[in-house]
C-alpha cells in the first residue's frame, strides 16, 4: 500500500510477500532497486526495511507539509532586539518544518548509518545513500547541511588518535564533536556548516583573507574569569581567535562550522562551535548563550534552496581549534570536499528520481486528444529516453558511492558478496585512485545531467509543471524541486572547476605514475567490458573505441590543450564508466529492460561516425520498448490512478 492519494511512488514498496521475487524493490524507481541488489547481499534484511520506512515516510501528507512550511516560510534575521541593541543571541530564525525535518534525518539515521558498527556484512555508504535517495526531494534541502556534516564526521573520525599537542583540550572535545555529528538522536545530533568562500573568490581559497591567531595566556584567562571559555555545551573554545569575512555560508543555524583562516604558516582548517556562553551561572547548562563571534551581516537571495539559511557572515574574535597542523587546511578540507561532492550529485539524481516519478504517473491518468497520455508513441518515447539518461546517472553515483563505501570499510565486507565484486577493485589504492578520477566528473555531469531532466520533467506536466503547487501538500511542485537542483551544477565546483580537477587526477605523477586513464580506468573497462561481451559485442567494441579515444586526448595532449578540452574528458569518461555500468548490471540478471537500456545509452553516447545496429525490426517494436522502459511493464488499475 502507499500513502493515500499518493499512487506514483512505492508502487512496488518491499514486503515479505515479494521478497523472493525482488527484496530490494522500494518504489516504482525500478533502477534504484536494481542498484540494491547489485550492491547489497540478499541476508541484511533490516536494511531494507529502513529503506522501505523511510520510502514511505518521505510521502505521508505529513511530511510533505513540512517541506511547504519549510518552503513558504524562508528563514528571517533579527539583528536588533526590540530595544534597538544587537541580537547576538538568537538573530536567525527558520521555519518549524525546516526544524522538524533536520530532526527526521537524524531520526532516520542518515548519517549515522555510514558509521555503524565496523563489522557490518554490507556497504554502509550505499546503505545510506538509498536512504537519502528517497528522502532528499522531501527534505526541503536539509541534506544540504547533512552532506557537510557527513563531511565533517569523515574528517573528524580521521583525527580521534590526535593528541592534544599545542592545544590543551583538543583531543576529549573532537571526540565528543564527532559523538555528536554522528548521533540518530536530534537532541543530541548536531549539524555543521562549512565555510569557504569569500569575496575575494569562489572555489579559489589561495586569496582567503580570514585570519587566525593564537590567543595569549592573558587573554585566555581574561576570558576565563568572565566565564566566556566554554561553548554553548559546555566544552572548552580553542586557544585560536578568528576574523573575516564569510562571503557565502550555508547551514548558518548549525551548531558547528569548518573554515578556512591563514596563519602564519599558510592556510589552516579549524573548527568552531557556533555559539559560547556569556557568564558564569550557579545552574550548570543554563548560562545563557551568543554567538561565538559571529555575526550575520545578511542572508542571501538564491534562485533556490529558499528554505536553507544562506548567510554573509563577519567573524570578529571567534574561539576555535585548529585541525591537524598549520598550512595545512587544503588537504583536510579535501576529506569534506569529497563527500560532499558525492551529495551534490546524489541529491542531484535523487530530485530527477522524483520528477520522473510523478511524470510516469501524471502520464497514465493525463488525457489528450480523449486518449491517455501513455498512448501517445511521441511522448512516451521522449520520457524512455529521459529514463535512459537517469539509468546511466544513478548507476554512476552509485558506483562512486560504492566505492567510497568499500575503501572506508573493506573490500570483503563491503563487495565479496554481492553482484558487484567485479565492479570493485578489491585492491584499496586502485579503488581511491578511481575514485578520485571519477568523483568529479560524477559531481559535474550527474548535477547537469539532473537540472536538465527535471526541466524535461516540468515540460512533460506542461503548465502544471511550471507552476509552483503547494496546494495538494506540494506533491506535484516539481518546479520547486527543480530550482533547488540547480544549485548542486554550482556548489562545491562548477562543471569547469571540475574538469580542472580531472585534469589534475589525470596529470599526477602520484597516481598510477601518471597513467590513471590507462592503468586504472582503462584495465577497469576492460574487464568489466571482456564480462559483458557476449551479451553486447557491439556495444563493447563502441565503448573501447571511447576509451582509446580517451587515451588519445589524455596521452597525446599538451596540459594547456588539455585543461581546453576539459568538459571533453569529463563527457568521455562519463561515457566508458556508465556503459560498462549498466551494460554489467543488465548481463548480471539477463533484463531484458535493462539490457534496452545499456544498448540505448551506448547508442547516445557513441563517437560521431559509429554504427551501432538497432536490435529491434521496425519502430513498432521500439515502441513498445519505451513503454516498458518509461512506464515499466504494467499500468496500475485506471480506477486506482483515479484517485490522484
Amino acid at each position: 500500500m502507499v500513502p493515500p492519494g499518493y499512487t506514483f511512488v512505492n508502487s512496488r514498496a518491499w514486503s515479505e510477500d515479494n521478497s523472493n521475487n525482488n527484496p530490494h524493490a522500494t518504489s516504482d524507481d525500478v533502477v534504484l532497486a536494481r542498484i540494491l541488489n547489485l550492491y547489497l547481499p540478499r541476508e541484511p534484511v533490516a536494511v531494507f526495511e529502513s529503506i522501505h520506512k523511510l520510502a514511505r515516510r518521505a510521502l505521508l501528507p505529513s511530511t510533505l507539509r513540512l517541506a511547504v512550511d519549510a518552503e513558504t516560510n524562508q528563514p528571517t534575521l533579527h539583528p536588533r532586539t526590540t530595544f534597538g541593541e544587537e541580537d547576538r543571541s538568537q538573530p536567525l530564525r527558520t521555519a518549524a518544518g525546516w526544524q522538524e525535518l533536520k530532526r527526521i534525518g537524524q531520526q532516520e539515521g542518515l548519517i549515522t548509518v555510514a558509521y555503524g558498527e565496523k563489522d557490518s556484512p554490507w556497504n554502509r555508504r550505499v546503505h545510506q545513500f538509498a536512504l537519502n535517495h528517497l528522502w532528499t526531494p522531501s527534505s526541503a534541502v536539509t541534506g544540504c547541511p547533512m552532506s557537510m556534516t557527513d563531511g565533517a564526521a569523515r574528517l573528524f573520525s580521521a583525527h580521534l588518535g590526535d593528541p592534544d599537542g599545542d592545544q590543551p583540550g583538543r583531543h576529549d572535545v573532537l571526540r565528543e564533536v564527532y559523538r555528536r555529528l554522528v548521533s540518530s538522536d536530534p537532541d543530541t545530533a548536531w549539524t555543521s556548516g562549512q565555510w569557504m568562500t569569500e569575496r575575494t573568490g569562489g572555489s579559489d581559497v589561495r586569496g582567503t583573507e580570514t585570519v587566525a591567531r593564537r590567543l595569549t595566556q592573558s587573554e585566555i584567562s581574561h576570558d576565563v574569569q568572565r566565564g566566556r571559555d566554554r561553548d554553548a555545551h559546555g566544552m572548552p573554545l580553542g586557544p585560536w581567535s578568528i576574523d573575516g569575512f564569510k562571503w557565502f555560508s550555508s547551514a548558518t543555524d548549525s551548531e558547528m562550522a569548518l573554515l578556512l583562516a591563514q596563519t602564519g604558516k599558510g592556510l589552516g582548517l579549524f573548527y568552531v562551535p557556533m555559539r559560547r556562553r556569556m557568564g558564569h551561572s550557579d545552574a550548570p547548562g543554563r548560562s545563557p548563550t551568543e554567538l561565538n563571534g559571529i555575526r550575520i551581516q545578511r542572508l542571501k537571495n538564491k534562485l533556490g534552496t529558499k528554505a536553507l539559511p544562506t548567510a554573509e557572515l563577519e567573524l570578529k574574535g571567534v574561539r576555535g581549534w585548529l585541525i591537524g597542523d598549520e598550512g595545512n587546511g587544503v588537504k583536510e578540507i579535501t576529506t569534506i570536499l569529497n563527500i560532499t561532492r558525492l551529495y551534490a550529485a546524489a541529491a542531484s539524481v535523487a530530485a530527477w528520481s522524483r520528477g520522473l516519478s510523478i511524470c510516469r504517473a501524471y502520464t497514465k491518468v493525463r488525457k489528450t486528444q480523449g486518449s491517455l497520455l501513455q498512448d501517445n508513441r511521441p511522448h512516451v518515447r521522449w520520457m524512455a529516453d529521459e529514463t535512459v539518461r537517469y539509468w546511466a546517472s544513478v548507476h554512476l553515483t552509485f558506483f562512486g558511492i560504492a566505492l567510497q563505501g568499500a575503501i572506508e570499510q573493506d573490500w570483503s565486507s563491503a563487495a565479496r558478496n554481492t553482484r558487484a565484486a567485479q565492479l570493485i577493485p578489491p585492491d584499496k589504492r586502485q579503488a581511491m585512485t578511481l575514485l578520485r578520477l571519477i568523483t568529479p566528473v560524477l559531481k559535474a555531469r550527474v548535477s547537469v545531467a539532473s537540472t536538465d531532466g527535471l526541466r524535461a520533467c516540468m515540460e512533460c506536466l506542461g503548465g502544471i509543471g511550471y507552476c509552483e503547487n503547494n496546494d495538494g501538500d506540494g506533491v506535484l511542485n516539481i518546479a520547486r524541486i527543480f530550482r533547488d537542483t540547480i544549485a548542486n551544477v554550482i556548489w562545491e565546483g562548477t562543471v569547469s572547476v571540475m574538469a580542472e580537477d580531472v585534469v589534475r587526477v589525470v596529470l599526477d605523477k602520484r597516481l598510477a605514475e601518471g597513467r590513471v586513464v590507462e592503468a586504472v580506468l582503462g584495465e577497469w573497462a576492460i574487464a568489466v567490458l571482456s564480462v559483458c561481451r557476449p551479451a553486447f559485442a557491439e556495444e563493447c567494441a563502441a565503448v573501447e573505441r571511447m576509451l582509446q579515444t580517451l587515451l588519445a586526448l589524455t596521452q597525446n595532449t599538451s596540459k594547456a590543450e588539455l585543461l581546453w578540452r576539459g568538459r571533453e574528458a569529463l563527457q568521455l569518461v562519463e561515457a566508458v564508466v556508465c556503459s560498462c555500468l549498466l551494460m554489467f548490471d543488465a548481463y548480471s540478471d539477463r533484463d531484458e529492460v535493462a539490457r534496452k537500456i545499456a544498448s540505448r545509452w551506448v547508442l547516445f553516447r557513441a563517437l560521431p561516425g559509429d554504427r551501432i545496429s538497432k536490435q529491434s525490426c521496425n519502430w513498432e517494436e521500439e515502441s513498445a520498448v519505451d513503454r516498458r522502459i518509461f512506464l515499466g511493464a504494467d499500468t496500475l488499475p485506471k480506477r486506482r490512478l483515479e484517485k490522484m
